[in-house]
Order: structure tokens, then sequence, then C-alpha cells
């Protein structure tokens, strides 16, 4: 009987149990659908966005791989934005053939050499549009393609140095405004040069020439599937002295003794109309490389006049081994009005101070529970216009100390959700950008942390994305020339000043 007492017991006390939990739970039910204790809100934060001169980037690739994931050449000039003149300057890599010792064709013989054709080769990006008519058109180009820029090509007489002279212990750093030593004189045939990008441009022919100068045969060069290439003609004399014939000597012996002699190309855009075009020096397919090609004949005489024998030859130095950007800028004076200007390359970025001391305090003071932050920027439209090739598809917004570092929703987040992006408006003209930094302000508000730079906006460069959640270091690297104008923070601008959203959860 004492046992059956106590197993009732037990049930009457486990059944109370329940009930009291469903009444909890309901309880709970209740307040969450009727949200009697908590209050979700948004507020938007008056910020401050100005403009900042970029005085330069790094113009080699050493810190990221060896090379810069493009190369610019050309002129862009927009009325609206910083005039960019990009050069490149690049070493050669060493062609195998220039190792070779001369040729012996036994007593009473002779060897000729004729330069048949001398010419830098840049190949297009490009994409096929018909196989049938190989038809192309050609990408990476911003500016007017129907004008041309001056192209000059020079020898440069400054070493470029993979290791710090004063510390070799650190890699050297080649900034996109550095200042190269050139020999005088050009090695194009044809001095200023009137340089003009031409999708038709997809097969060269030129003749082969006997020392007597009869011409023997007709030889054509052709790319990968036809691409389309440019061909800067180059000084026959001058090439065959400089590389043909100091073949088989010491300094063409090895890379390092080729690059002590031969220290590299300068190839020089000036002008103040044009076009921009991006070239791959690292593209793994060899016959889309970047090249200074050589055709050369040699006509064996015996007796000094009769013909045994014509041996035809090509050399080719790749654009490889150490490549370097050079921007020359406008470095225009932004007006303090209601815009302020992104651009590419070594233009222009914007500052954005989001929370000052004062702002911060009083937020934190109100213990919101964070749930969404965004930073929006809006575009321009009365000068951007419907302009989506020559705008930016994507920003970074960056901590901009001493050190840059990436914003932590970036590394946590992924560009996806962090955004930056682009958005078109319903006419498919350029909007707006904006950016979730949810973390990055829950952080400062919780006081987690209370480190609060001013922030950085510029074009997003393929190098700045970050490859693990480690890598938190804005590169200073930029082949991106595009540009973008944005309205800023004044209230002239309207509902598209530039401004930072936050929803948050509030205690009743």
């Amino acid at each position: 009987m004492i046992k059956k007492g106590a197993y009732l017991g037990l049930f009457v006390l486990f059944i109370s149990i329940v009930i009291s939990c469903e009444k909890d739970f309901q309880d709970v039910a209740s307040n969450v659908v009727s949200n009697t204790k908590f209050e979700t809100k948004d507020t938007i934060i008056e910020i401050e966005v100005t403009n900042k001169q970029i005085t330069n980037v790094r113009g080699d690739g050493l810190s990221i791989g060896g090379t810069l994931g493009q190369y610019l050449l050309g002129v862009y000039n927009n009325p609206n934005y910083e005039k960019i003149e990009a050069s490149t300057i690049s070493q050669l890599a060493l062609d195998v053939n220039a190792k070779l010792q001369p040729e012996t064709y036994g007593a009473d013989t002779t060897v000729v050499t004729t330069i048949d054709t001398v010419f830098l080769k840049i190949p297009y990006q490009a994409t096929l549009k018909s196989e049938t008519t190989s038809d192309y058109t050609l990408d990476s180009i911003i500016g007017d393609q129907s004008k041309a820029f001056t192209l000059n090509v020079y020898r440069t007489d400054t070493y470029l140095n993979r290791l710090n002279p004063n510390d070799p212990a650190k890699i050297n750093v080649y900034n996109s405004d550095h200042t190269y030593q050139i020999l005088p004189g050009e090695l194009n045939a044809e001095v200023n040069y009137q340089f003009i990008p031409n999708k038709l441009d997809t097969i060269f022919v030129y003749k082969r020439r006997l020392s007597n100068g009869t011409v023997y045969k007709t030889d054509t060069v052709k790319l990968t599937s036809n691409n389309p290439f440019a061909r800067i003609a180059l000084d026959k004399a001058k090439i065959k002295q400089i590389f043909v014939d100091e073949y088989g000597t010491s300094k063409f012996e090895t890379q390092e003794a080729f690059n002590e002699y031969f220290k590299g190309l300068y190839i020089q855009a000036t002008g103040n109309e044009g076009s921009l075009m991006a070239f791959n020096v690292a593209t793994t397919n060899f016959n889309l490389k970047p090249s200074l090609e050589i055709k050369y004949t040699k006509t064996v005489l015996k007796g000094g006049t009769t013909i045994v024998d014509t041996l035809e030859k090509t050399s080719s130095y790749l654009l490889s081994n150490f490549t370097n950007s050079l921007y020359k800028m406008d470095e225009k004076v932004h007006p303090t009005n209601e815009n302020v200007i992104v651009q590419g390359t070594a233009g222009n970025m914007a500052t954005v101070k989001l929370l000052d001391a004062t702002k911060l305090n009083a937020l934190r003071a109100k213990q919101w529970l964070i749930n969404d932050a965004t930073v929006t920027f809006y575009v321009n439209k009365n000068i951007i216009g419907n302009d989506t090739t020559n705008t930016p598809y994507n920003l970074l917004l960056f901590k901009d100390g001493i050190v840059k570092y990436h914003i932590k929703d970036l590394t946590t987040e992924g560009t996806e959700i962090y955004g930056g992006k682009l958005i078109l408006d319903s006419n498919r003209k350029p909007d707006f950008y904006s950016f979730k930094i949810t973390d990055y302000i829950s952080d400062l508000l919780s006081g987690e942390t209370e480190y609060n730079p001013i922030l950085g906006l510029k074009v997003l460069n393929s190098s700045d994305i970050p490859t693990s959640p480690t890598d938190t270091i804005v590169a200073n690297h930029s082949w991106n020339p595009k540009a973008v104008t944005l309205l800023n923070h004044l209230n002239t601008n309207g509902a598209r000043r530039a401004q930072l959203k936050i929803s948050y959860t509030i205690k009743k």
C-alpha cells in the first residue's frame, strides 16, 4: 500500500509538470507571436563620404605570384575622370635558339643573315562570335576605339631586380609611378606609331628574302583559332644589331646574362585620345602570349656568289619573367560638391566615415541587437547614364588605415552576401552599390572591437578577393581602369544620398 501510494503521488506530480510545461510553451509561443517583450526597428545613420586621391599602386606582381592578372596599354580620356596613359615594362624570356653556336658550312662559304620581319605581337582578348566567318569581338577595351593613341617601343636601361637592393631578404617594390631609364632611340619601325585596335588583324603575311634581296617565299603568321592580335613593326636593323648579330655570344648564354645585357622593353602609350586595352602575360596558352618575334633567313654562299642553302629562322622572346605596369594619371582635383569619384588604377577613391566617437557611444548605450547593417552608395545617373561598359561591376569597402584590412563580413560571409556589386535599375541603368556590414557594426556596438577607422571605397580588383578567412590585408594592386561617379552624403542628394541603414531588436 505504501508503494502504491508513492507511485500514485509520482504520477500526479508528473501530470502537473506536463500541464505546467504546456502552459509555459503556450505562453512563450504567444509572446513570440505577439512580440510583447521585443521590438524590431530600423534607422538611418548619417555618414560622411569624401574624395581621396590615389597616388600610386603596385605596378609589379612580385607579391602575388610574379605577374599581374592583366596589363594595360593605351590611353583612356574621359572628361569626368583622370586621363590615364598606361604603359608596360617587361623583361624578355631568352629564346633557346639564341644560345646555339653559329653553323659551319665548310671552306669557301659565307653566311648572310637577312631580317625578313620583326614585330611586337600582342594578342587581343577576344570572343569568337561566329566560327564560320571567324568574326570576333574585342574584350577588355574601354575608350574610343575609332581614335589612335601614340605608341613607341624603347629599350630600358633600368635593371629589373626582384630583390630589394637595400635589403636582399625582401622582395622589391615597383610602384605604378616608378621612374625607368630608357636608352635613346625608338625600336619601332614607325616612330610615334598611331595605334588603333582592329579585330580583323587575324593574320600577317610577310616575305622571305635571300641575301641579294630576292623574294623566295611568302609566309603567314596566325594564332590559335585565328585569334586577332596587334602587330607593332620594329626596326629591322636595330633588332639585328641588338639580337641576331650577338647570337652565340656570352650575352645570350643564360637568362641572367641576357637580363644584364638586354634589361627589357618599355612599351609606351601617350596621347589625349584613343582606347585602353588589357592583355594577359600569364596565359597558359603559349600561342596567345605577347612576344617579340624575329623572322630571318640565312643564305649560305659558296665563293661569295653561289647559293648552296637557305635556312628559315624564327626567334620568339616572350614578355615574361618580370613585367611591370606604369600609369601616368592627370591627378585631377575633384570639386567638393555632391559627388565622389571612384576610379581604378591610380585614380581616385572615397573615404567613408560611418560612426565617430560620439555616435558610437550613443548607439552603444542603446544596447541594440543588430539584425542587419547595410551601407549604400547611389550612382549619379546624370553623369553615368546608360554606361555599363566603362562602369566598374564591383566596388570594395575596406578599413583604410596605415595597413588596409578587409571588413569582417567579407571574410566570414563571402562576396555574394557582403555585396559591392553594381545593381541596375528597371531600365538597365547603373543604380547603386550596397554592402552588408552586419558583423562589423555589431562588433563595434557591442564593444567587442574598439578599432573604428575611416573606411575606404575603391574599384574592386581581382587580387582584392580574400582566398581564406585569414587573408585579411587588402593588397595595393589595381589593373581595373573603370570609373564611376557616386552621390555623397549631402542632403541635396535626397533619398539617394549615401547612408547606413541599421535594423535592430530592442527589449521593451
